[in-house]
């Protein structure tokens, strides 16, 4: 699992055939991607990261034989660097938060679009914690009750008052103007804040600052409602 070459290797496995072949499909376009190999269930996809020692493994949550659970733990036991993207369908929040707490880096839900599944392999790849963009409030919280905490390793940046009051306004969902029109700043000062704000928080979106603010008490859950 070496970072030492310009492609991503990827495995990746799912038991729906047509739903597989059309993800391997667009993959394979990907000049940055490898897609070394593919699996239907969470037996085979463990052969195939010890066969291939992949950078990057996503694989569905509910498979026949082993699901996506229990081959997450039995590859992190044998690889316990590597880097593991849930697929789920939207109805599943108890299990991408157990995909979490099992040591997968981040989920996607299975609806999502050709970009933000590259983004999810590129940020992974790159040591980074992937939230889905549609992450549901409720989901949100799970995670934060959860003892998913990717950043409790770090030492927690600090943030100005003024951030503090966007990530709030970011959490409750406001667009960059709205949140201009409130603080009487420019839409593209917000914006300057909120690449700010994302990067000291090593996340990609929104759902990741409302999971990043929850947890650290950034933002509480009544103040999301």
């Amino acid at each position: 699992m070496s970072q030492n070459h310009d492609q991503i290797k990827l495995v990746i496995a799912d038991d729906h055939e047509i739903f597989r072949d059309g993800l391997a499909l667009m993959l394979a376009k990907q000049p940055h991607i490898e897609l070394a190999a593919q699996a239907e269930d969470g037996n085979e996809l463990v052969d195939i990261v010890k066969k291939y020692e992949p950078d990057v493994i996503l694989t569905d949550i509910k498979m026949p034989r082993l699901d996506g659970i229990a081959a997450t733990q039995e590859i992190l036991k044998l690889y316990p660097a590597a880097k593991i993207i849930a697929l789920s369908m939207f109805d599943e929040e108890s299990l991408i938060v157990d995909m979490l707490e099992a040591g997968a880096k981040g989920y996607l839900l299975k609806n999502a679009d050709k970009q933000e599944i590259l983004d999810a392999i590129t940020e992974v790849y790159n040591d980074k914690v992937f939230y889905c963009r549609h992450t549901s409030a409720r989901l949100a919280s799970l995670i934060v009750k959860s003892k998913f905490n990717p950043h409790k390793k770090q030492q927690l940046p600090a943030f100005t008052d003024r951030e503090k009051e966007i990530i709030k306004l970011i959490c409750k969902q406001l667009t960059a103007q709205e949140i201009g029109e409130q603080l009487f700043l420019s839409k593209r000062t917000v914006e300057g804040y909120r690449i700010k704000i994302l990067e000291k928080m090593n996340v990609k979106n929104t759902a990741g600052v409302v999971v990043y603010a929850l947890k650290n008490s950034l933002i509480s859950e009544e103040e999301l409602l």
